[in-house]
């Protein structure tokens, strides 16, 4: 298993749509154990194949306390089943060190593949329908900075930019 470099905003990169998966093979299961590798390292909840720019329609989540529960989700698609919306102050590997307040369905269901190639659907609420919204927003080409206002947007953007500048 490998720790992998994670897209930080601006890049175009994590612009990009991310295509479903055709195959479950064993590149696909060593990048879901890259993957996971990287999220606890980041200390990161989530992470989708598109922000260590692997375009493919693929996220893993581990919302436990102990950190022992990944859950894998490929080509995962969403129903809401709750308008209600939630608010949650969200922050993102690719946006590091910004939290923002994001407002979205507290409960939604999701059909997808797990690991083992085979489908599943789950009903998901609270903070796990709340990180699989995230995640999916990313295999889409969104981050939660574009739910905020352009202004604040831009701040960040500035900010990270400079970061990224004086790394260099």
């Amino acid at each position: 298993m490998a720790v992998l470099s994670i897209l930080e905003f601006p890049d175009p990169r994590l612009r990009t749509v991310a295509e479903p998966v055709s195959e479950v093979d064993a590149d696909l299961t060593g990048l879901i154990d890259d993957m996971l590798e990287t999220m606890y390292d980041a200390s990161g909840i989530g992470l989708a194949a598109t922000q260590v720019n692997v375009h493919k329609r693929l996220l893993v989540m581990d919302t436990s306390e102990d950190r022992d529960q990944p859950r894998v989700y490929i080509n995962p698609e969403i129903t809401v089943l709750d308008e209600e919306l939630g608010s949650y102050d969200e922050g993102c590997l690719s946006v590091p060190g910004f939290y923002e307040e994001v407002h979205r369905p507290r409960r939604v269901s999701v059909t997808a593949m797990g690991r083992d190639g085979e489908s599943f659907t789950e009903e998901l609420d609270g903070l796990n329908a709340i990180c699989l919204q995230h995640e999916i927003d990313h295999l889409d080409g969104k981050l939660f900075v574009d739910y905020i206002s352009p202004l604040k947007r831009q701040r960040i953007r500035k900010k990270l930019e400079k970061a990224h500048r004086l790394r260099a």
